[in-house]
Formats: structure tokens, sequence, C-alpha cells
């Protein structure tokens, strides 16, 4: 691993899980048919020229840069957006390291309490103070994604009643965990560390392509990742961190435009570019896979260094985000495979 690249506190990365967030969708719509400038220096300016300063990437298997190799196993990449953010910022800082806590897997009560990988501290929140309060005043950003997997735990339980129930606890309990996190996180980073948090993107609209009921689990998807994104963009606001906002990124929201899509014919915009930039639509064994390919972490990068003011040129961005993106990834229209973010 390269000396500016360190996983700090992290002993081990933990095996992978399968979830099944699409299964509760797919459940619930078809009873209804038949979701630079800040561093850590107290008055806001950077640190000393020569002297280290840090980018620390926080979250779920995304801030990992997780995609699937060829057998289908979910594996953590260097083309991930903390990756391709870091490399960006690297030409105009070249004394900025990566330092990567993030966990495949991860929900916002195992960020906490720890359950999954093992840190120094016992957990990703523990390991991430420890390290703001180690280099306080040389952290020149944050960012965190994390909060996806807390929902996806709910398609595991039987009967859409236990599912109900537990979307119904399970959100609230999430944005109350993330509440707690971006508050002790802002603590011990300072006031003036910029700090910036994701919205995510909806790997359940691919289900379009499944005829009638998945139609119908793309909207609701869709409706309920609107509610749900804007109770994680408030938590990040309310500790004073920016929103990446790759939600609209990928134009979630956009059934409206249709697009050709080579070996899938003719979907709406926003499935269009979850085929385009995720794993979500590939053929196996690849896919389906809900993790974004290199061109889809280009955007997520992109988003991110757009909302931390710390600018990327649009031709970097579109070199880098076209470089897969040549054609979307034909896949199977079965439920098939489904992973969550891990």
């Amino acid at each position: 691993m390269p000396a500016d690249v360190v996983m700090s506190g992290k002993v081990i990365v933990c095996p992978l899980r399968i979830a099944h967030l699409r299964v509760a969708f797919a459940a619930v719509a078809a009873s209804a048919v038949t979701a630079c400038s800040g561093s850590a220096t107290s008055d806001g300016a950077h640190p000393a020229s020569g002297t280290a300063s840090y980018y620390l990437a926080l979250g779920d298997s995304l801030s990992q840069g997780v995609q699937p190799d060829a057998a289908g196993a979910s594996v953590e990449t260097r083309q991930g957006y903390a990756d391709q953010a870091y490399a960006a910022l690297h030409r105009g800082h070249p004394t900025l390291r990566l330092v990567k806590l993030g966990c495949p897997g991860e929900t916002t009560s195992t960020m906490i309490r720890g359950g999954i990988c093992r840190y120094r501290g016992g957990s990703q929140l523990a390991a991430a103070v420890a390290f703001l309060r180690a280099h306080r005043g040389h952290v020149f950003l944050v960012t965190i994604d994390i909060g996806a997997n807390d929902p996806q735990d709910c398609g595991a339980q039987p009967g859409l009643r236990k599912i109900a129930s537990c979307i119904g606890t399970g959100v609230p309990a999430a944005v109350a965990n993330l509440a707690g996190i971006m508050t002790t996180l802002r603590a011990a980073a300072g006031p003036s560390v910029r700090m910036v948090g994701m919205s995510y993107y909806l790997p359940e609209l691919a289900e379009w392509r499944d005829g009638v009921v998945g139609e119908g689990a793309a909207w609701l998807s869709e409706k309920l990742a609107v509610g749900y994104n804007e109770l994680l963009d408030h938590d990040y606001t309310e500790s004073g961190a920016r929103v990446a906002d790759v939600f609209s990124a990928f134009d979630t929201t956009d059934f409206s435009a249709d697009v050709t899509v080579p070996g899938i014919g003719t979907i709406p915009r926003n499935v269009a570019l979850v085929c385009r930039w995720t794993w979500e639509c590939a053929a196996p064994l690849r896919g389906p896979d809900q993790h974004a390919n290199e061109a889809g972490y280009a955007v997520i990068a992109h988003t991110f260094l757009r909302a931390a003011g710390l600018g990327w040129s649009q031709s970097s961005f579109r070199q880098s985000a076209c470089r897969r993106q040549d054609r979307p990834q034909a896949g199977a229209r079965g439920l098939g495979r489904r992973s969550r973010f891990d």
C-alpha cells in the first residue's frame, strides 16, 4: 500500500454480506400493484507548507471503492470516490495523505458500536475520533457516507408486516444515530474542518426493467429514498457539514425522459444512469450489484469536491467519468443476486 494511502486503526477487512432491500421494496410494490477550503487549523488556514495534511474518508463500502470482480465477489478497489477525489486534490496539495477508515457493510449502529470490521478503539467512530484528535490542525477534509445499509437490513425480515415495522423503527434510529455520529466527529475535528456527507443514489431503480411489478418497485423506492435522503441531509447540515448531493447527480427522480439503452431497451433517464454508473444492470457474474463502477465513482467524487468547494475541472471530471461509460452495462432482467453496500 502506498505511503500516502493508509488504513489507520483498522485491523482486518471483514467478509461481505448479502442484503435484501430490493426484496422488501419489490414485495411492498407487488402488494400495491396486484426511498478548498476548510482545514483543521483553528483559523481555517492551510497547514504550513511541507507539513503533512490529511483527507479522512469514512463510511461504508462506497468509501472503500468496492466493486464486483470477475467472479462476482465484492472487493475493495482504488477506483472509489475517495481515491479519485484524493488524486484530484493531491496534484495541488502534494503533502496530502488519504486515510480510509470505511467498513463494508457498516450501518450507523455498527459505526458507533462496532461489530463488523475491527478497529483500535472498537468502532469506526472511535477510530475516527482518535485520528482527528491526534492530527488536529492537519486535517484538510473529512467525507462520510453512512446510512444506506440501515433500511436494507429490513429486507431480510419475513413478511410485509415485519418489513414495514422494521422500516418504521429502523429509519428513525438511523437518523438519530447519524446525528450523534456527526456531533461526535465535529467535536473531535473542530469547527473549521471541511466535512462533507453524502446522499445516496438508488440502485433499486433498476427494478424498472422487470415489468409492471418492477416499475412499481422502482417508483416506490424513489419516493421512499427522497424522504430518507432528506433526513440524512438534515443531519449533515445541522452539524455544519456540507452535502454531496449524489441523489441528484444521478437524476434519481427523473422518470420523464426515455433513453434507449443497448441490450436493455427504452427506459427512463434515472434508470439508464443507474445502469451506466453502477453494476446493477451488468450481466452475471459481476452483476447485478449495487456498487458504483469507476465512472460512477468519478461522478460521486466530483459531487463531493463541488460540495466541499474544492473544485475539479470539468475536463478532468469528464475524462474520468467517461472512461468506462461508452455504453451502459446490459444485464439480466431478473432479481438475481442482490448485494448491499458491503
